[in-house]
């Protein structure tokens, strides 16, 4: 099964880690992944903590909890890319919280190579799930 595969098929908990110039860290729970045709992952993130530090600093990491047992991967990623078009983010939004319908400024989508993928628990590497393949 591929990664796009197995995110699109699978419920869960995704919590994506960044860190500012200076190295401090963030967590914050995230949607699943979008995977792109160029093989990159997108997020779709407002001006907030999470997207002032991917500016910062490329490196992030995202943790992913399977519903309701204790699998899943962690994506190590380095940011590529980040557009600020909002008609883009909400065409491939999966869903809106009535939270988000009343933010205010503007989001963007920030795209993300795949460094590396690991199991959620133990330090094997992830082999035998091709990465962004359809």
């Amino acid at each position: 099964m591929t990664l796009k595969a197995y995110f699109e098929q699978t419920n869960g908990l995704g919590i994506l880690s960044t860190a500012n110039e200076q190295g401090e860290v963030n967590a914050a729970i995230y949607a699943k992944p979008h995977f792109m045709e160029d093989g990159t992952v997108g997020f779709i993130m407002r001006e907030r903590l999470t997207y002032q530090n991917v500016l910062a600093n490329p490196k992030a990491c995202y943790l992913f909890v399977e519903a309701p047992k204790m699998a899943g991967y962690r994506l190590y990623l380095t940011k590529v890319g980040v557009e600020a078009d909002d008609a883009k983010a909400q065409e491939i939004r999966r869903r809106c919280y009535a939270d988000e319908l009343n933010a205010e400024g503007p989001i963007h989508l920030v795209y993300f190579q795949v460094d590396r993928t690991l199991k959620l628990l133990g330090g094997e590497e992830v082999t035998t799930c091709p990465r962004h393949q359809a």
